[in-house]
């Protein structure tokens, strides 16, 4: 079995479709969160209601993981070391806490719009880290261009969706530069944990502990009679969690077995897909030419990445 997952996650193909699936999951949480605020009514509501609902999300998928790992190792595998609980506790606060709770309070106070090209810092930032800390995960020029390619995908899927402006506010624009900050520090909290744990152990209670902050944190300034689920919404957040679940699972394993800075292109396929499924699933909502030309460079720059070592740099001069 544990052979069968080396190769799962390292083969060249299969870490391809892994990480596209992983990405298109996280994609598919933008309609799904879009409908689900419609339905309860939270759309306009402020950062702590939604901060409210995604801790009730994350939770129930880490009540997902721990029921998974238990049926396929029994409740022992949940026993750990004292310390273990403790690294965990720390990864569930920067992964599910700190960064969503940015996220959801820079979010209030900037546009859509740069929010989903700033949120991509954290790729930046990620490539950035791991060429400093791993010394065969080096930034070249293939990397910096697929990246750029990456982030200009980014920006023209969210030309004429609204307001892109040169303001800069700390509790804005700075909190969602944050979040891929926290984002960064988890991905690699997270390949040095992988050593001696679990993915799926690590995966299900850095939600669990995440998801009680951001649940504690939200109840404070908010109430709970304020979210009422019906069988729609209720189905919902189970699919939400769902893919919290299945993709932060998928992504930490590819990142246990890969290169952090190798995987962490694929990211940029997660603001694409969600418009995508947005048009598909929101009546409201359509692909534009500029979705198009976001997924042809998106693509085109994780093509780049893949090639051959060796093969554009020779193209380019390198």
């Amino acid at each position: 079995m544990d052979k069968l997952k080396f190769n799962i996650f390292t083969n060249k193909y299969t870490v391809v479709i892994l990480s596209i699936l992983a990405c298109i999951l996280w994609g598919s949480a933008f309609p799904s969160l879009k409908v689900s605020y419609s339905i309860l009514e939270i759309e306009n509501s402020g950062a702590f209601i939604k901060m409210l609902f995604a801790s009730y999300r994350f939770m129930l998928a880490s009540f997902m993981l721990f029921i998974f790992i238990i049926l396929k190792s029994g409740i022992k595998r949940l026993k750990l070391k004292r310390n273990d609980y403790f690294h965990l506790l720390t990864l569930g606060l920067i992964q599910t806490f700190a960064q969503y709770a940015f996220f959801y309070n820079g979010l209030a106070k900037t546009t859509g719009v740069k929010a989903s090209i700033l949120v991509t810092s954290g790729i930046f930032f990620t490539v950035i880290a791991s060429h400093f800390i791993y010394h065969d995960d080096k930034l070249n020029k293939v990397k910096l261009f697929g990246l750029l390619l990456g982030i200009t995908g980014v920006i023209i899927i969210n030309i004429n969706r609204g307001n892109l402006n040169f303001i800069f506010n700390l509790t804005g624009e700075g909190f969602i530069i944050m979040t891929g900050v926290m984002s960064t520090i988890a991905i690699l909290y997270v390949k040095y944990l992988s050593k001696n744990m679990d993915i799926m152990i690590i995966t299900a209670y850095q939600m669990f502990f995440g998801s009680v902050t951001l649940f504690l944190i939200a109840i404070s300034r908010s109430s709970i009679e304020t979210i009422n689920f019906n069988l729609k919404s209720g189905f919902l957040l189970i699919y939400l969690a769902f893919i919290s679940a299945a993709a932060f699972g998928l992504w930490y394993s590819l990142i246990k077995f890969n290169k952090v800075g190798y995987i962490t292109i694929y990211k940029f396929i997660v603001p694409v897909s969600g418009v995508f499924l947005s048009a598909i699933f929101i009546i409201t909502e359509s692909v534009s030419i500029n979705a198009v030309l976001a997924l042809a460079l998106v693509s085109l720059g994780i093509v780049i990445i893949n090639m051959p070592e060796g093969y554009l740099t020779k193209k380019m001069g390198g």
